[in-house]
């Protein structure tokens, strides 16, 4: 199943909703990441080194980031 990274405002019902579903979820509570402020771009990329599809309600800021680091790698950075 899937491995997922869920926001710090995710919904922890909904994630103890999939665990049992054979998701493998990684909150930024258990992470130790929570109440840092952490940004978007450092969420994500935890995410990714992790091996690990992000779960936010923040659908909105995580397209922007990702349309952002698209346009980068097209222009070589």
């Amino acid at each position: 199943m899937a491995r997922i990274y869920a926001d710090e405002q995710y919904p922890l019902p909904v994630v103890e909703f999939i665990r049992p579903l054979g998701h493998d979820v990684l909150t930024v509570q258990e992470a130790g990441n929570a109440g840092l402020g952490i940004p978007d771009e450092d969420v994500l990329a935890f995410a990714v080194s992790n091996e690990r599809a992000v779960l936010t309600l923040n659908r909105g800021d995580f397209i922007r980031l990702h349309r952002s680091q698209l346009n980068q790698i097209s222009q070589g950075f």
